[in-house]
């Protein structure tokens, strides 16, 4: 098959995959695995070396891991399905900062040492808080596209 022999999909009707990896959602995609490997590798040593002193703690984080890797993954796949599995993702870290970052500030005794979400993310700079809400307004955004 040519090039020539190929219709584009705007002129055929079919709709193209919006790329979430373009524009800002570059930047979220950069911040994205950026945390995923920063949590991801900051739960594993914890777990292996320490996990008796808070496992609550850095159970917490490796779950953060996943969740910034998941929506890493779908911001690199791209596409409707993908967009609203990656807003919905970021609508559950919102809720995960949230919750923890509440928790760590009324009960701080319930954790031995400190998570990626604790204290709304004040280790990290409050990204972790930043993050999803920037996701979930690029993610809408690019629904319109």
């Amino acid at each position: 098959m040519t090039d020539t022999d190929r219709t584009p999909a705007a002129a055929t009707g079919e709709k193209q995959p919006f790329d979430l990896g373009t524009g800002p959602g570059r930047v979220l995609l950069w911040f994205y695995g950026v945390f995923t490997v920063a949590a991801a590798s900051r739960s594993i040593v914890q777990m292996i070396l320490d996990f008796g002193k808070a496992p609550l703690a850095y159970v917490l984080s490796a779950v953060a891991a996943l969740v910034y890797g998941f929506i890493t993954y779908s911001l690199v796949r791209g596409g409707e399905k993908a967009r609203r599995t990656a807003l919905v993702c970021c609508a559950a870290e919102l809720l995960g900062v949230l919750v923890v970052g509440t928790w760590t500030m009324v009960e701080p005794s319930a954790f031995a040492d400190a998570t990626v979400w604790s204290d709304f993310g004040m280790g990290y700079l409050f990204i972790p808080v930043i993050l999803p809400i920037t996701g979930m307004m690029w993610l809408r955004r690019a629904r319109q596209a």
